[in-house]
C-alpha cells in the first residue's frame, strides 16, 4: 500500500517535506481489530506536534493521521461489530486499557495506557489501517467522506472543549484561533446555545470575516479587547500569547479552556506576562483538554448529523500531505484540510 511516513523528527518550515511517500505491506487485523480501506484522512495541527517532536511517536517510521474515514475491508476472528463494506471513522483515541478507574468512569482520555492514532499506532495517511473495533465509529450517510473526516478530531475535541466551558444558554463565549476546530465549535455553540453571543479572536482578517459569516457577533485580532467580558473562552492556537491575552477578556469566574495537546515553545516567555491580579484573580480558571473519549466521538457524530454540520474543507491527494502541513504551519488554516486517497 501507499503511505506517507515520518522517519525522524523534523522542523517546519526549514524542512518542507517531513513525510516520505513509501510502499508498505498492508496491515493484518488482530483478533479484535478491523481493517479499513482509507478514503479520506484529515490533516491536524497535532501532526505538526508529532513531526516537530513536541509529542513524538515512540517508534519510526510512523504513519500519521487520526481523522480517518473509510470502509471495512477485513475483520479479525473475534471482531463482530462491523461487516465488510461498512463505512467507519477513526479518531485520535486508538485504544485504552478499559480497566482502570479512569476508563471505568468514562475518562479513557486520562488512561495511562491511552494510545493515539497516528502517533502510538499507524494512522490514516495510508491506503489501509487497522484499529480495535471498539474504537471505530459508524459514519452517517448524510456526510461525504471529506466532510466526515474533520468531525472525528476537530469536531469531537471541539465538542469536549465546549462541554468543559460549563456555559449555559445566554452566556458569552470567546474563541481564540479560528481553524478547523473553532469553526465547528462556533456552529455547535449557535445550535446548542441560541441566546449566547460568540466573539472570535484571530490574527488573519480573512479568518475574522469567515467567523462573522458563520454568526460571530464580533471578530478581532488576538490581542484585541472584546466589547464585553466573556463567561468562557476556548483557545485552539499553538502559541502562548493568546492564552495570556484571553485571560484579560474573561469575566469574573470565567473559564479559559485550552484545546491543544502541546504549545509551541517559540513564545513561552510570554507567560512571564501572566499577571495574577489582572489575569487570574476573581476566581478565573484555566482548564486543559486532554484527548477525547470514545463517548465524545460517538455523541458528537450524532449531534453533527442532527445539526447537519458541513465543515468547510480543502482536499489534497495523499502525496500532497506535506503541502497541507506546511500551509498549517504558516497560518493558512481556513476550515479543515483533508487528504483524499480514493
Amino acid at each position: 500500500m501507499k503511505a506517507m511516513v515520518l522517519e525522524k523528527i523534523q522542523k517546519l518550515p526549514d524542512c518542507a517535506t517531513p513525510l516520505t511517500l513509501v510502499d508498505l505491506p498492508a496491515p493484518v487485523p488482530g483478533p479484535d481489530e478491523i481493517l479499513i480501506k482509507v478514503h479520506t484522512c484529515g490533516v491536524c495541527h497535532t501532526e505538526l506536534d508529532e513531526i516537530e517532536g513536541r509529542t513524538p511517536p515512540p517508534f519510526f517510521p510512523m504513519v500519521p493521521g487520526h481523522q480517518v474515514v473509510g470502509r471495512v475491508a477485513g475483520t479479525g476472528e473475534t471482531a463482530t461489530r462491523f461487516s465488510m463494506g461498512d463505512r467507519v471513522g477513526v479518531a485520535w483515541i486508538f485504544s485504552a486499557c478499559g480497566k482502570c478507574s479512569f476508563c471505568r468512569n468514562g475518562l479513557e482520555n486520562l488512561c495511562a495506557e491511552y494510545k493515539a492514532t497516528g502517533r502510538d499506532a499507524n494512522g490514516g495517511y495510508a491506503e489501509y489501517m487497522t484499529v480495535p473495533e471498539n474504537f471505530a465509529y459508524r459514519i452517517p450517510e448524510t456526510f461525504s467522506d471529506a466532510q466526515a473526516a474533520p468531525l472525528l478530531c476537530a469536531g469531537a475535541i471541539g465538542y469536549r472543549s465546549l462541554n468543559l466551558t460549563g456555559i449555559g444558554d445566554g452566556d458569552t463565549l470567546g474563541l481564540t484561533g479560528f481553524g478547523a476546530s473553532a469553526h465547528l465549535v462556533l456552529k455547535m455553540a449557535r445550535f446548542r446555545y441560541p441566546a449566547s453571543r460568540v466573539f472570535v479572536f484571530a490574527r488573519n482578517e480573512k479568518e475574522q470575516e469567515f467567523a462573522r459569516s458563520l454568526g460571530a457577533v464580533w471578530a478581532g485580532d488576538t490581542d484585541d479587547r472584546s466589547p464585553e467580558p466573556l463567561n468562557a473562552i476556548i483557545d485552539t492556537t499553538p502559541a502562548w500569547k493568546p492564552v495570556v491575552e484571553a485571560m484579560k477578556n474573561l469575566d469574573r469566574g470565567g473559564r479559559l479552556v485550552i484545546n491543544a495537546i502541546r504549545k509551541e515553545p517559540t513564545d513561552q516567555n510570554y507567560l512571564l506576562n501572566l499577571d495574577y491580579p489582572n489575569h487570574l484573580w476573581m476566581e478565573k480558571e484555566i482548564k486543559s483538554v486532554a484527548n477525547v473519549t470514545s463517548r465524545d466521538v460517538f455523541e458528537f457524530i450524532g449531534l453533527a448529523e442532527k445539526m447537519d454540520i458541513r465543515p468547510e474543507v480543502s482536499e489534497y491527494p495523499l502525496e500532497g500531505a506535506n503541502q497541507a502541513l506546511l500551509e498549517l504551519k504558516t497560518g493558512n488554516i481556513r476550515g479543515a484540510k483533508v487528504l483524499r486517497l480514493t
